[in-house]
């Protein structure tokens, strides 16, 4: 594959696929030229007939327009939540009108007590405690997918994309309009919805999939038409029918988001911080090829607005993971999942696809010196082909295409790359059962820097499956996936003993071979479920990964060699009862090994959900674990595998009422092993506190002290070429808090502030090596002196601190177009020893240390022709 800028590649392959149904994407009308006169016919519980618009509607939350006196209104509301069917507290009218290019919908919401309607301004797509009403729509009517479009009574708007039958997208963003109004009967909601903004089909005559919610805050009420049963599986399959969609326009083809930034930033050159300053453009575009097929491309994108990751100290053998928060990466996301042995019991984020991978800071970072600037890789353009077609066909496509970072001498700090992604999906039997496939490529321009330390290209294969039986409340599902990652015999040396594999344990008998150019592995998943149901649900998943199984150049995997069998049965009650609203009891056990049958993990967990009737919430649980003899064969870093003892966990988590301005939470847990020798604790209070209807703020404070006595301190060869593997005892505590503090203005207009200082210190002592015996069952014959006194003598420690925090102005100045204000600081320091300050004097010296600004202006503006 050539390493191509992906937003040209992919128009060209839109620009054929265009041609290929540009004949049909105009529906046929009647002669006429109209829309063929009709009875409506009233609302059932399940289906209504929408009505075309006569004239103009003003958007203003009335409905005085000539439109709506047409409309039949749909009043079969139930409430759904917290008791399934009951009848509502309150009545809710819904209205629905169309024209060629739009979907209205008036919702009116009576209350008797309109002083009381909860509404708390926050900026847009941002949960609140309000009275709140949804708009679902299926438009496609495939059962499967739709969008969700809702605004609380405040006016502030939420919209969100929904795949596979249940899961959200809160990263769609739509543009739209809507208007609230709190009057003396109640509040009333009026949508106005482009229907460029969704796919449909290209036949004249639709129908929609439907449903619209009404959330009652203070009475942690929801009524919704039509019914939605919680007891049944999936969520857009329950859908009502929207009936007389008939002759809709096609809608504009191009949507263009051009941008200009402003920034000034801290890098480092020549072992100094130094600011720069530049002014760079760019934008994204939408380009509908059909009613169902869209191109979304982003060229030259700046993701200056995005919130920084949290920061941690990471001491395990795995690598950490983190969330997808980049808009273009995050929108979609869900076409592209495919978890790779994510169970209902364990799941650790391992997928084929992992979004993070593309534009990360460049990863011969290390290699190179540390005068390497640590922003991220620029990402030249990436592009996502999405399309639905008749009869259940899902096509997604996305590629992108990095630059080659270098040093002012030249020096390649990372490659010049392609990466690519491609997903299918056929749905049968009405979305209940279907089959899948995923490809994912990566390919690098090598050159004498890169190619002793990077794959040249990774490409891995995916096929699955899922079946639905027994009236749709069981299910059935599995995958297998195929690896290949090609490069120098040294980089494949390198990652066969790298934290993912580790070829090269003693005792593992793996086939190392340091001539291999290529690297190979399989995984395979079978797991059936109870998936609906009053009360009583349960999954049982076996899944294997084999030793050479890599996915990380363009997916995200911590081991390879595993093979697990997790099985979880879960009771809930979903009724009002004596002393709650909502009670849920899971219960889980897991069994890990390696692929030649050494066990890893076998432990049981327990666990309690309750909202009681103040709407508190108590949630506690806890583990069991390393249940007989397990063995640990990551503690080493490729050393000898080592016997574990049984541990236990216990947890609690409660939260206070949200409905009050001041919210209360706690949590805390706690782990103990071998004798006390391991243990940890850790605690966490926090609280979320809104006042006068657009002020929000939350705070949490997170401290733990974990003391681990055979934490892996290193590998050392003495004069006689032998390989010691050392543990040292640790003493670790951590302390950290997070602060927000948010403003809303207006629903376009907010300004918010995040502040999160991390302080992480700790001291080895007691350096010993493992013994000839790791695998004894005595703790103390599995480890043994080692003699060496320039390691044992003073094995120091670590004091690390960070400070992550952003300043946001965002002001939606017209419909889809934005202005961001934004001040980003970073600190960030490190010692080799824990030293003697109090945690507050170290948050003293934390904000001593250098930071590094940035300061950037983006506007946008949102055209669509």
């Amino acid at each position: 594959m050539l390493i191509t800028t992906p937003a040209f590649a992919i128009i060209g392959l839109a620009l054929n696929l265009q041609t290929a149904v540009a004949q049909n994407t105009q529906a046929p009308r009647n002669d006429s030229g109209q829309s063929r006169s009709r009875v409506v016919a009233a609302p059932t519980d399940t289906s209504a007939t929408a009505v075309r618009a006569d004239g103009s509607i003003n958007i203003d939350g009335k409905d005085d327009d000539a439109a709506w006196r047409s409309a039949p209104p749909i009043t079969q509301f139930q409430e759904w939540r917290p008791n399934e069917g009951k009848a509502a507290r309150f009545k809710t009218e819904a209205k629905i009108v169309y024209d060629a290019a739009n979907m209205y919908v008036f919702v009116r919401a009576f209350d008797p007590h309109p002083d009381s309607i909860k509404k708390i301004l926050e900026r847009r797509d941002t949960f609140t405690s309000s009275d709140m009403i949804w708009i679902f729509v299926d438009s496609y009517h495939d059962k499967r997918t739709g969008y969700e479009f809702g605004v609380n009574a405040a006016g502030v708007k939420m919209d969100q994309a929904v795949y596979d039958d249940g899961n959200e997208d809160g990263a769609w963003d739509a543009v739209w309009d809507v208007a609230t109004r709190i009057d003396s009967l109640g509040w009333t909601a009026e949508f106005k919805i482009p229907l460029s903004q969704m796919r449909y089909s290209r036949d004249r005559e639709h129908t929609f999939g439907i449903m619209v919610d009404r959330d009652v805050y203070r009475y942690n009420e929801r009524y919704i038409w039509p019914l939605l049963r919680q007891s049944k599986p999936g969520f857009v399959s329950q859908f009502g029918s929207l009936h007389g969609m008939d002759d809709l326009e096609n809608p504009r083809r191009l949507e263009a988001m051009p941008y200009v930034v402003t920034k000034n930033a801290s890098t480092i050159r020549n072992n100094a911080f130094t600011q720069k300053s530049n002014l760079d453009v760019g934008g994204d575009f939408k380009y509908r090829i059909a009613p169902n097929v869209t191109l979304d491309a982003t060229i030259n994108p700046d993701f200056g607005q995005v919130e920084s990751d949290p920061s941690v100290l990471n001491l395990s053998a795995y690598e950490s993971f983190f969330d997808e928060r980049r808009p273009f990466f995050v929108a979609g996301r869900g076409l592209f999942r495919a978890d790779v042995n994510c169970s209902a019991v364990n799941c650790w984020g391992e997928s084929l696809y992992y979004s993070r991978r593309i534009g990360r800071t460049p990863e011969l970072a290390g290699t190179y010196g540390d005068t390497v600037p640590q922003q991220p890789v620029t990402i030249l353009g990436a592009g996502k082909l999405l399309a639905r077609f008749p009869k259940g066909t899902t096509v997604g496509l996305l590629e992108a295409a990095t630059q080659r970072e270098r040093s002012p001498g030249d020096t390649t700090y990372s490659p010049s790359t392609n990466y690519a992604v491609l997903r299918a999906t056929q749905d049968f039997r009405g979305g209940n059962s279907g089959i899948g496939t995923m490809i994912t490529a990566v390919n690098r321009r090598m050159d004498q820097w890169s190619s002793p330390y990077l794959a040249s290209s990774a490409y891995v294969g995916s096929i699955d499956f899922r079946h639905r039986f027994f009236k749709n409340t069981y299910e059935i599902t599995g995958n297998l996936d195929r690896s290949l990652v090609r490069g120098s015999t040294g980089v494949i040396a390198s990652l066969q003993n790298n934290g993912v594999h580790q070829y090269q344990r003693p005792d593992a008998n793996l086939p190392l071979d340091s001539t291999r150019n290529s690297l190979a592995g399989d995984a395979e998943e079978l797991a059936v479920g109870k998936i609906g149901g009053q009360h009583m649900m349960f999954n049982s998943a076996y899944s294997r990964r084999s030793p050479g199984f890599d996915v990380n150049d363009l997916g995200y995997l911590r081991r390879a060699d595993q093979v697990s069998w997790s099985t979880w049965a879960g009771y809930f009650d979903r009724q009002d009862r004596l002393f709650y609203h909502r009670f849920q009891l899971n219960n889980n056990w897991w069994q890990w090994w390696t692929a030649a049958g050494l066990p890893l993990e076998r432990a049981y967990n327990t666990n309690t959900h309750i909202t009681f009737k103040n709407y508190w919430g108590w949630h506690m649980g806890g583990t069991l674990g390393q249940l007989g003899k397990t063995y640990d064969d990551r503690q080493t870093r490729g050393g000898p595998a080592v016997r574990q003892d049984t541990y236990v966990a216990p947890w609690l988590f409660i939260n206070g009422d949200d409905r009050k301005a001041f919210v209360p939470n706690f949590s805390s847990n706690f782990f103990e092993s071998s004798d006390k020798r391991n243990w940890s604790v850790n605690i966490g209070p926090g609280f979320d506190f809104k006042a006068a209807g657009r002020f929000s703020s939350g705070m949490s404070i997170n401290w733990s002290h974990n003391v681990q006595d055979n934490q892996f301190y290193g590998q050392f060869t003495d004069a006689a070429n032998l390989l010691h593997y050392t543990i040292a005892h640790l003493d670790q505590k951590t302390a950290s808090l997070t602060a927000r503090l948010n403003y809303t203005f207006t629903p376009n207009l907010s300004l918010q502030t995040y502040a999160s200082p991390f302080v992480s210190k700790g001291t080895y002592s007691n350096v010993r090596q493992v013994s000839t015996t790791p695998r004894a069952d005595n703790y103390d014959d599995r480890y043994t002196a080692y003699n060496d006194p320039s390691v044992t003598s003073d094995p120091g420690g670590f004091n690390f601190k960070a400070l992550q925090s952003n300043v946001v102005l965002r002001w939606e100045y017209n419909p889809g177009s934005t202005l961001f204000v934004v001040w980003n600081q970073g600190r960030q320091g490190f010692n080799g020893i824990e030293g003697d300050r109090a945690f507050n004097g170290d948050m003293r010296d934390l904000f001593k240390l250098h930071p590094a600004n940035t300061f950037l202006i983006k506007a946008s503006y949102w055209l669509n022709r």
